[in-house]
């Protein structure tokens, strides 16, 4: 079994060339392996494609500065600048040794580091001088010999909370446990810890993800602040979500984000002028962004986070068409709850007097901002290509792919754009056609890629893979069992189907599905389901389940077959 050299109750010399030697020669996916040895192929990739290893953390005590240097230069770094204040660790210090925070004059230095491949990477030290002599001396032994701080730590790619929320429950599916965190002003980023599983050979016992922003919601979540908190106080936070849904969906609209800048604070008033707003209520609406970590109060004017980024209409994966339509029709609708409970039909139909689908059809700006909202969670497709189906695509594995209902197209030209042997079929109503065919035809895989036009009762023959990404939570058990029946007719004996879904939990733990299962009852009129569930309806259309993967943003794959 691989291991690596451990750093514990070593002293600094020892630990900080034990910390370099990882640094320098290990790479992501074996790092991850070690640290979390029950990861599946498909889980694996999904943290890979969402974070990179960054650092090794050590919490060092030398006796100054400049003695530190030293030791540094003798392993070839070099660290000129000057230790940064450290927040999070300073008050694990204090609150493990019981000491006020003003005595613990924590910094951090981060000397740079070339990983295998060059990239660019850091050896992160706390640093605690510690005289000769000093009373400090005893915390330096104690945390040497336990070396509770030394961390390796993967910086998350694009970090939002639904990002954050996924890789944290991969993390805790397989044995990690979530150990402290913060968030640190000083350099707008947000650490979560985690203790490793007690089967890691990774030689160290904490994990970090790392996130540049404001994720301080998140950081609650993961820390269990909510648990703490006075139920009436823990009640009204609750309340006033859809105040957040509201003020996501103003910044949107405004189209606030595009007029800040992620750079440097700019002032309420050339922000008003900019958004055509009113600087006082404008300022009363930062301050509450500020408060959700989409924006950071800086000098005289406000910032950008890199959470508030997603809401720019042209961020890669930008989500502002979801912040739009989860404030605005979906949002009116939701008056309606109380209605869909106690009927069973939804307050979207109730609203608007027809079903959603019917109803962004005839509205054609409504229609295109749906699509566009279905696009912007295209990252939980991000590890679909690697699924084991479609292994050796194009040779004497599959050549065809029949994507069914999928939108307008994002999915498909993600596989396509992987397996330059595959050629993609798409199947959906004439108007999102249209749209699926400009933007798939503006791509370097339009050329292998048809359009048919029909609806679940035309599913193509001769597929090799058929997906169904995110269209069975839309209708009820009759009609999935109907649409799984024209996939079963369609496809031949050697075909696979892969379902994307977010899934129930079995256990009652928290989930996005969950919240999901609430929104398809009020407005759209289906539900999320188990696996179980799910396993039975693809045997009532002849189909059966024989596999199931975790992907990103909560949802998972399900792998079925005649």
């Amino acid at each position: 079994m691989t291991t690596l050299r451990t750093t514990h109750a070593l002293d600094d010399t020892a630990r900080l060339s034990a910390a370099v030697d990882v640094v320098r020669h290990q790479d992501t996916t074996t790092l991850l392996s070690l640290l979390l040895p029950g990861l599946d192929g498909l889980e694996l990739r999904a943290l890979v494609d969402r974070c990179r290893f960054a650092h090794a953390g050590l919490l060092v005590f030398p006796p100054d500065l400049a003695a530190l240097r030293a030791e540094l230069a003798a392993h070839g770094l070099a660290a000129h600048a000057e230790p940064q204040p450290s927040v999070v660790v300073r008050e694990r210090l204090a609150v493990r040794h019981r000491r006020d925070v003003a005595d613990l004059d924590v910094g951090i230095l981060r000397p740079a580091v070339h990983g295998p491949d060059g990239e660019q990477r850091a050896v992160e030290l706390f640093v605690l001088a510690v005289p000769p002599g000093s009373e400090l001396a005893e915390i330096a032994a104690y945390e040497r010999d336990r070396n509770h701080e030394a961390h390796l730590a993967f910086e998350v790619e694009r970090p939002d909370p639904l990002v954050l929320r996924g890789l944290a429950s991969i993390f805790a599916r397989h044995g990690a446990t979530a150990d402290g965190g913060g968030y640190n002003p000083h350099e707008d980023g947000t650490v979560f810890y985690f203790a490793a599983p007690s089967d890691a050979t990774a030689g160290y016992r904490r994990l970090e993800l790392y996130a540049r922003g404001d994720h301080r919601q998140v950081l609650a979540e993961h820390l269990g602040d909510d648990r703490v908190a006075q139920p009436a106080e823990a009640l009204l936070r609750l309340m006033t979500g859809a105040w957040t849904t509201q003020a996501l969906a103003t910044c949107a609209q405004l189209r606030l984000p595009e007029a800040m800048d992620t750079g440097a604070g700019v002032a309420v008033e050339a922000l008003a002028r900019a958004v055509d707003a009113e600087p006082e209520s404008l300022a009363t609406l930062l301050r509450y962004l500020v408060m959700l970590g989409v924006a950071v109060e800086e000098g005289d004017g406000f910032r950008l986070t890199g959470l508030g980024t997603l809401l720019r209409a042209d961020e890669p994966g930008s989500m502002r068409p979801l912040a739009l339509m989860y404030g605005g029709p979906f949002y009116q609708s939701f008056a309606l709850l109380a209605h869909a409970v106690r009927t069973g039909r939804t307050g979207f139909e109730q609203l608007y007097g027809e079903n959603h689908f019917d109803y962004f059809a005839r509205h054609a700006e409504l229609a295109d901002r749906f699509d566009r909202s279905m696009a912007a969670s295209a990252r939980m497709f991000e590890p679909l290509p690697a699924h084991p189906v479609f292994a050796s695509a194009g040779a004497s594995g599959p050549r065809t792919v029949v994507d069914i209902a999928g939108g307008t197209g994002e999915l498909l030209r993600l596989l396509l754009a992987a397996h330059p042997g595959l050629r993609g079929v798409l199947l959906e109503r004439p108007h999102v056609v249209e749209a699926a065919r400009r933007a798939l035809g503006a791509s370097d895989v339009g050329g292998r890629c048809t359009f048919r036009t029909g609806d679940f009762a035309d599913v193509p023959a001769h597929g090799d893979v058929y997906v169904l990404s995110r269209v069975l939570h839309d209708w009820d058990d009759d009609r999935c069992v109907e649409i799984l029946r024209h996939c079963a007719r369609a496809m031949p004996a050697h075909a696979d189907l892969l379902i994307v879904e977010r899934l129930l939990p079995t256990d009652g733990s928290p989930s996005l599905a969950t919240a999901w299962d609430l929104h398809m009852m009020c407005n759209v009129g289906g539900r999320e389901r188990r696996a179980d569930h799910y396993a039975r309806l693809l045997d009532a259309a002849g189909l059966r389940l024989v596999g199931c993967a975790p992907l990103p943003l909560g949802a998972s794959v399900l792998h079925a077959r005649a």
